[in-house]
C-alpha cells in the first residue's frame, strides 16, 4: 500500500560533495573539533560574504551569540536590547551572561526589530538603570532588518549590535552581505537552516584578534601551557572537523539553495496573492532575502488555524510565525517595548513548507490543502 510522504518545514538537502569532505576527515583521521575542514569551512564563508571579515566556525549559532557577547563584555548586571520577534535562542545566551534581556517589537516593513522603538528603549533604559550593554537585532526568515537606521540608533548612543543573521546566510542588504553590516555576526547551520552541518554555526568579526578570542574561549580557554591552565571560563563550542566537512559541501551549492527558496516564495505568491485574505512579506527596495522561510498572514487568527489544521491533517508541516519573546513565559518579567505588532502577526501569520528540496508536485500538494479552508 502506498502512503504520502510527510513534507516538513525545512528539511537538509545535501548537495553531492558532502561525502567527499567527509570522507577525507575519516581518512585522515582528523576527528576533531579541529582540522582542514574546519579551517576551509571558515575560509568559504569569508569568501562568500566578503567584506574583510574573519570567521570562527562553532558548534551552534546559539554558541556564537553566546561568544559575541563574551567579546563584548557583557556581564551581570547589564542590559541587553533583543529582538522580541524571534527565536529564544537569540535572547537565552544573554541570561548565561547572568546579564537580563530588554525587548524590542516590529516594525511592519521587515517584522524585524523597530528602529523607533529601539531609541525609545535606549533613552528610558539609560534614564532608570543605566545605557544597555549591547543590541541584538534578527533578520527574521531571512528578511534583512533595517540596518541604516538601527546602525545609526546604536551609533547615536554607542551600543554595538551583534548581528543574528540565523536564518539569513545569502541575504543581502544594498549589496551587502547580511552578517557583515554590524559590528558582530553570527550564522546558524541548524538542520532546518538554508544549508546546514547538522549542528553548526559561525561566529563573524572585524578583526584576527577578535577571532583568536572567540576560538580560544570556544576550546575551554587552555592557556599556553605544556600543561592544561585555565585562567578564565571557557566552553567546547568548536565544530567538528567532521561537521565542518558536511558544510563545505554545502557551501557549494549555497546560491542554488537560495534560489530554490525564492521560487518556493513565487510559486505561493501567484496563487495565493488574490484572495484578499492572505498577505505575503515583500522585499523593501534594496533588499533581498534568502526566503529561508515563505510565511503568510491571514486576516484573522481562525483562518491560520484552519490552514494548519488542513495541512497537518495530510501531514504537512506547518506553524505559527515565532511567539514574541515578551510573551514568553520565561521572559515574563523582563522589560518591554511593544507596539503590537509581533503579537499580531504570531496570531495571525504561518510559516509554509519552503525547503529547496521541495517538487513540483510537492508545492501542488501543499497549495491543495490551503485552498481547502479557502472553500475553494
Amino acid at each position: 500500500m502506498l502512503t504520502k510522504t510527510k513534507i516538513y518545514l525545512s528539511s537538509p538537502h545535501m548537495g553531492g560533495s558532502e561525502q567527499k569532505f567527509v570522507d577525507e576527515a575519516f581518512s585522515t583521521n582528523w576527528i576533531a573539533p579541529l582540522g582542514p575542514n574546519v579551517n576551509g569551512f571558515e575560509s568559504d564563508i569569508q569568501e562568500y560574504i566578503g567584506g574583510n571579515k574573519h570567521v570562527a566556525a562553532l558548534s551552534s549559532g546559539t554558541a556564537a551569540i553566546h561568544l559575541a557577547l563574551q567579546l563584548l563584555k557583557v556581564s551581570k548586571g547589564d542590559e541587553v536590547l533583543c529582538q522580541s520577534f524571534t527565536f529564544s535562542a537569540s535572547a537565552n545566551p544573554i541570561v548565561y551572561q547572568g546579564a537580563t534581556p530588554v525587548f524590542i517589537d516590529s516594525e511592519p516593513d521587515t517584522w524585524n526589530m523597530s528602529p523607533e522603538l529601539l531609541e525609545i528603549a535606549i533613552q528610558d533604559r539609560i534614564q532608570k538603570y543605566k545605557k544597555p550593554k549591547a543590541i541584538i537585532a534578527v533578520h527574521l526568515y531571512g528578511m534583512p532588518y533595517k540596518a541604516k537606521e538601527i546602525n545609526a540608533v546604536a551609533k547615536k548612543y554607542d551600543i554595538p549590535v551583534v548581528e543574528d543573521s540565523a536564518e539569513a546566510l545569502g541575504s543581502r542588504y544594498y549589496d551587502d552581505y547580511c552578517g557583515t553590516l554590524s559590528d558582530i555576526g553570527i550564522f546558524s547551520f541548524n538542520g532546518n537552516k538554508i544549508i546546514t552541518t547538522s549542528g553548526g554555526g559561525a561566529l563573524v568579526v572585524t578583526s584576527k584578534e577578535e577571532k583568536d578570542r572567540a576560538v580560544f574561549l570556544s576550546t575551554q580557554a587552555r592557556d599556553n601551557a605544556p600543561h592544561y591552565e585555565h585562567s578564565v571560563i571557557g566552553h567546547n563550542y568548536r565544530l567538528s572537523n567532521v561537521l565542518a566537512g558536511i558544510g563545505r559541501g554545502q557551501m557549494e551549492v549555497l546560491d542554488e539553495r537560495v534560489a530554490a527558496r525564492r521560487r518556493n516564495f513565487e510559486f505561493y505568491k501567484k496563487h495565493l496573492s488574490k484572495f484578499n485574505s492572505i498577505s505575503f512579506l515583500e522585499e523593501p527596495e534594496s533588499f533581498f532575502s534568502n526566503r529561508w522561510i515563505t510565511c503568510i498572514t491571514t486576516d484573522s487568527y481562525k483562518l491560520r488555524e484552519d490552514i494548519r489544521l488542513a495541512l497537518q491533517e495530510d501531514d504537512i508541516e506547518s506553524r505559527p510565525l515565532w511567539k514574541p519573546m515578551h510573551m514568553q513565559p520565561v521572559f515574563k518579567d523582563c522589560v518591554h517595548f511593544t507596539n503590537g505588532v509581533s503579537e499580531d502577526l504570531f496570531n495571525r501569520g504561518l510559516c509554509l513548507p519552503s525547503g529547496s528540496n521541495l517538487t513540483e508536485h510537492d508545492l501542488h500538494r501543499v497549495l491543495k490543502k490551503i485552498l481547502k479552508p479557502l472553500n475553494l
